[in-house]
């Protein structure tokens, strides 16, 4: 176990060479940071965390620079998660009040966390198997077609078209849409689908052919695999990377083009009061060895609807990251509820 006056000299490096990105020498530290020790106890100690695996020497004589076991040390004991200032919270939360619809709440959250992470970010769409049924809407367009919309409680629309043999009676329309929500409307999509396959046999036969067809088409909308739509905003932010792009920006921007990977990054993250924090060669995937991911759930307090999160490198600001991700999160949580 290191002393406190080691874990004080890593805090140091870690915030040094974030704000630098160049290696950290005994000296600086002792001018920068009120350690309250001499450079020799300080190079002893840096001697220490090196031994220990924490920072490394990149350079024969150059300082030392974190590892990711640093990192992690520095996130699980020494960091504290900085808190938005007041101007901060309204501008977030004016920017996302302003959203008309679940896809323009995804397409703000995930610009405005770009924004303020200047990092890339990634925010996932609310799944359809957490959501409930808030309205189910049948409108005719022409005598034949018609368009099915289903509404739920995170805000998110499905629409579907109906074709018809024949000419559509506007008051069946109007009865089955009543009857759809009267079965429907409060029930989670994973149960509306057993209540939904009554509805046909409450019709007379003669109408149950068109009936049928607009209750496939809606079981078709319960279905749809949402788990797979993600927003990523941001990819601009890795030029901070430095000038070295074959070796550590291109391996991550191909590693983002596979939302099958972002999804599983953003997957540890499953409940709203938490975030979870990969750094370095702890994320799975070999090309994502040079970054960090921290990510939380959004929605209520007791079930996440889905995730969002930022990918950048691992030698970021960790404390005004996690303090951005986790109030966003927040923020979005509160607009789905009150939407």
């Amino acid at each position: 176990m290191l002393d406190e006056r080691k874990l004080d000299v890593l805090r140091a490096i870690v915030e040094d060479y974030v704000a630098t990105h160049e290696p950290v020498g005994s000296k600086s530290l002792v001018d920068r940071h009120n350690l309250g020790v001499s450079p020799a106890t300080v190079r002893n100690d840096m001697a220490a965390l090196e031994e220990e695996g924490y920072i490394t020497q990149p350079h024969t004589s150059a300082g030392r620079i974190p590892t990711d076991a640093g990192y992690r040390l520095f996130v699980d004991k020494l960091s504290t998660v900085k808190t938005l200032s007041p101007a901060e919270k309204k501008a977030i939360s004016s920017f996302l009040a302003g959203a008309v619809d679940l896809d323009d709440v995804v397409r703000r959250t995930v610009r405005l966390l770009a924004q303020i992470t200047r990092q890339v970010a990634i925010v996932q769409y609310p799944t359809l198997t957490r959501s409930s049924v808030r309205h189910v809407e049948v409108v005719t367009m022409t005598p034949r077609r018609l368009l099915l919309v289903l509404i739920t409680s995170t805000g998110r629309v499905e629409q579907r078209i109906v074709e018809t043999q024949h000419d559509v009676d506007e008051h069946l329309i109007a009865d089955l849409r009543s009857r759809m929500n009267t079965a429907l409307v409060g029930q989670r999509l994973t149960d509306a689908a057993t209540s939904l396959a009554n509805v046909t046999e409450t019709f007379p036969p003669s109408d149950r052919p068109l009936v049928a067809a607009i209750v496939t088409s809606l079981l078709e909308a319960f279905s749809d695999d949402g788990e797979q739509r993600i927003a990523v905003g941001g990819a601009a932010n890795l030029t901070r990377y430095g000038d070295d792009f074959e070796r550590n920006v291109k391996p991550v921007l191909e590693a983002l083009e596979e939302h099958v990977i972002l999804l599983k990054l953003l997957g540890e993250a499953t409940h709203p009061q938490t975030l979870t924090v990969r750094i370095g060669h702890e994320n799975p995937y070999e090309e994502l060895a040079t970054t960090s991911v921290i990510a939380t759930a959004y929605g209520s307090k007791s079930e996440a609807l889905a995730t969002l999160g930022i990918v950048g490198p691992t030698h970021m600001d960790y404390p005004s990251t996690m303090g951005a991700v986790r109030a966003v999160a927040r923020y979005v949580s509160q607009i789905l509820a009150d939407s």
